[in-house]
């Protein structure tokens, strides 16, 4: 996006979702749970994680279904006389999980002369596709290391401040932060985490260092407002801090509706959920997947889903005639290629949802456009746009053919909203 959101200071008074205890008890064991963070290490996560349950809230019907997207009318303002706003319209851009393993820090330190960190190149690929969205939101699965702690990867992660730098550059203008790492630096990695993405001129969702910060808000995007919600099924085991319940959000279906409603009270037109959910390695979404997104929708206070965690695409489905993708794969990541990790760990997309609100109210969004991308490990982890490069014709038989099968796999889960 050219320059960066005008931000409406609205933040909600009442308590809404603060005090939510984590999900099912999806603890690790004692000694996993006071783990001091691995240094150095090329540690990859080596199977699936438990999944989330959420009880379905009480549906409240509103909107209606169209052909090319999902309209989703707001109920009449208390005011009639209230002159109708005019229609405005937005390009809004997604990505999934970024996860800077150690290779990819190295690789970072040589690009800046081995004193410092530049990951720049890895975006610069994508950053036309990102910058010209009017809103980009990136998932940053790790926090960023505290100042004057070591960096380190899986189990517990603490990654260097330039990744945040280099999604900046590359477009994007927030970030979903809930996810099961979020704790992995506890609540002072939470504190620089935000601190370093303020300081990048990048919003946030996710995480929080007081409680008002939990709470939902609103910003505004080519004069529409918007609520950005983020969650996470679970912190591998890692409790909140004392008395801090709300540094992170669990996935629990009602909070979330609550938190819409909150939004809309607020002012929102339109809501955005970012969920960290999903069985890793699993192109099918799981049946707690389709239970929480059925259960967030139905009641039309949520207009779009947006989904990471799993590590690799997964379809994108309208339930209650809201879009929901529920998985965007890795965006950046070292996963290897290996029984427990299938080569589609490498692709993933930067998904476009063209929104409209009308003078009425009335929330259109469009069928979304997926443009595929793959992570090239071999070339300084660069993510690859896989058409733009595909059209290169000085990429060599090599490069092109992982490009080719890496398109055929995405359009094996995405095929129908691919944009060439």
């Amino acid at each position: 996006m050219t320059g960066r959101l005008a931000t409406l200071l609205v933040v909600a008074t009442a308590s809404i979702g603060c005090g939510v205890a984590p999900g099912p008890n999806l603890a690790a064991p004692d000694d996993a749970r006071l783990a001091p963070p691995m240094t150095g290490a090329d540690l990859e996560p080596t199977g699936p994680e438990p999944e989330p349950t959420g009880p379905e809230p009480e549906p409240e019907r509103i909107g209606t279904a169209t052909a090319v997207g999902s309209t989703r009318e707001r109920p009449p303002q208390d005011d009639p006389t209230t002159t109708a706003a005019p229609a405005r319209s937005a390009t809004l851009a997604f990505t999934g999980d970024t996860l800077a393993h150690s290779p990819l820090w190295r690789r970072a330190q040589a690009d800046h002369g081995g004193n410092g960190y530049d990951f720049a190149p890895m975006f610069a690929d994508i950053a036309p596709i990102v910058s010209a969205a009017d809103l980009a939101v990136c998932h940053l699965e790790t926090p960023i290391a505290p100042d004057g702690e070591e960096f380190s990867t899986d189990p517990l992660y603490g990654v260097p401040l330039e990744i945040v730098s280099a999604m900046a550059g590359a477009g994007f203008d927030r970030c979903s932060t809930a996810s099961n790492h979020a704790l992995d630096r506890y609540g002072r990695g939470i504190d620089r985490t935000i601190e370093v993405l303020e300081s990048n001129g990048m919003g946030q969702t996710g995480m929080a260092r007081n409680q008002s910060e939990a709470l939902p808000s609103v910003f505004v995007v080519n004069g529409i407002a918007m609520t950005h919600l983020s969650y996470t099924y679970a912190t591998n085991g890692i409790p909140p801090p004392d008395g801090e319940p709300w540094r992170t959000n669990y996935i629990d279906a009602p909070r979330i509706v609550a938190d819409a409603r909150a939004a809309r009270e607020l002012g929102a037109e339109f809501v955005f959920a970012s969920m960290h959910w999903g069985t890793e390695g699993v192109e099918a979404p799981n049946d707690q997947q389709r239970a929480i997104a059925e259960a967030i929708t139905v009641d039309g206070h949520v207009d779009l889903v947006v989904g990471h965690h799993a590590h690799v695409l997964q379809p994108i489905e309208q339930l209650n005639d809201v879009w929901v993708a529920y998985g965007l794969g890795n965006i950046l990541s070292n996963l290897p290629v290996n029984d427990s990790w299938p080569a589609s760990t490498q692709d993933a997309a930067v998904v476009e949802f063209a929104i409209t609100v009308d003078g009425s109210g009335l929330v259109t969004v469009d069928r979304p456009l997926v443009h595929p991308t793959w992570v090239d490990k071999n070339n300084g982890w660069v993510i690859r746009d896989v058409d733009a490069s595909l059209t290169d014709p000085t990429i060599g038989d090599g490069r092109r053919g992982e490009l080719e099968r890496s398109r055929d796999r995405t359009a094996d889960v995405l095929g129908a909203y691919l944009v060439r």
